[in-house]
């Protein structure tokens, strides 16, 4: 990569597909599922503050989740059931993803690497902040698979079951909290909503 093609790299997240392995009613892409991310990501973060007395920074959770599948970039989007087969895939895929981290930073002058290192992959210092992102995910591929089986698609029936059971086993108050308060509106009709 050469130096100072970081951005130009970033804004081709538009052309990496999710949910490969999947008949889509509607195809997503990791730049729309990582606005989406972001905007559930701050959500969890604020309900957090204002419901659970938390003290954490919302707007930082936010550009994590910005962030945090920019390097499938280059790695592609590997499906979830891949991923986790075994421990040596997972293994193997976090060292593609760390090789895909290094070269984006190389995108960048010096200078700004170390403001962006921590924003592609989850960092132990910020633990907590991405333990919200991946709920925020979570949430997300939910809300996915609860879309495509309203219009009818029975093929992301097993993975909204998976789905659940993951988020439930988090045990995140917050993701708790948004599923039984805001998730209801998203199947609502605009007219239903208005």
């Amino acid at each position: 990569m050469k130096e100072k093609n970081f951005y130009a790299m970033l804004s081709r997240m538009r052309y990496i597909n999710r949910w490969g392995l999947m008949r889509n009613t509607l195809i997503e892409n990791i730049s729309e599922h990582s606005l989406d991310v972001a905007i559930l990501a701050h959500a969890l973060a604020v309900i957090r503050n204002v419901c659970f007395q938390g003290g954490i920074n919302a707007e930082r959770v936010a550009v994590l989740a910005l962030f945090h599948d920019c390097t499938e970039i280059i790695t592609g989007d590997m499906p979830t059931p891949v991923k986790y087969y075994a421990p040596e895939i997972r293994e193997a895929y976090h060292e593609v993803e760390t090789a895909a981290k290094n070269s984006l930073l190389k995108g960048l002058p010096a200078l700004f690497q170390e403001i962006y290192e921590p924003l592609l992959l989850e960092t132990e210092e910020e633990k907590e902040l991405w333990r919200l992102v991946k709920a925020a995910d979570k949430l997300s591929a939910l809300i996915k698979c609860m879309e495509e089986r309203k219009m009818g698609n029975d093929d992301f029936r097993q993975a909204e079951e998976a789905t659940l059971m993951a988020i439930k086993e988090m045990g995140i108050p917050e993701v708790d909290y948004f599923i039984e308060e805001f998730l209801p509106a998203y199947f609502l009709t605009l007219d239903e909503q208005t």
